[in-house]
């Protein structure tokens, strides 16, 4: 079996929920990122391999991180701006409501029945 199928299989796979709560999320990722430099320092020793392969680990795993970091912050920044739509929909509601009850109290918009017929 080949040293990526190996440590894939020793991976635990990160749960991607826009609806779970930040800073779960954060540790969540946090302890996961723990694991997997573990792990992978845990094979490091275990295994006879050369210098360059295991510098070629030690980058993959720093992309790795770098990817989890961005995909954090990412997931962070959609759920600010969900929370921004939510505020801003229930201004408009609001905002609506109040032109509505200015148009109808105001007589430029209300509607004109004729009084008679001019000629």
């Amino acid at each position: 079996m080949s040293e990526t199928a190996n440590m894939s299989s020793d991976m635990n796979p990160v749960a991607l929920s826009s609806d779970s709560d930040s800073d779960t999320r954060s540790a969540e990722n946090g302890q996961l990122r723990n694991d997997v430099v573990n792990s992978v320092s845990q094979q490091s020793l275990d295994s006879d391999t050369n210098p360059d392969e295991e510098e070629e680990k030690q980058r993959f795993i720093s992309q790795v991180l770098d990817l989890q970091n961005t995909l954090d912050d990412l997931s962070q920044r959609v759920d600010s701006v969900k929370e921004e739509n939510l505020k801003l929909k229930s201004e408009n509601q609001v905002l609506g409501q109040y032109i509505e009850n200015l148009m109808s109290a105001s007589s430029v918009f209300q509607s004109t029945s004729p009084k008679g017929s001019k000629k």
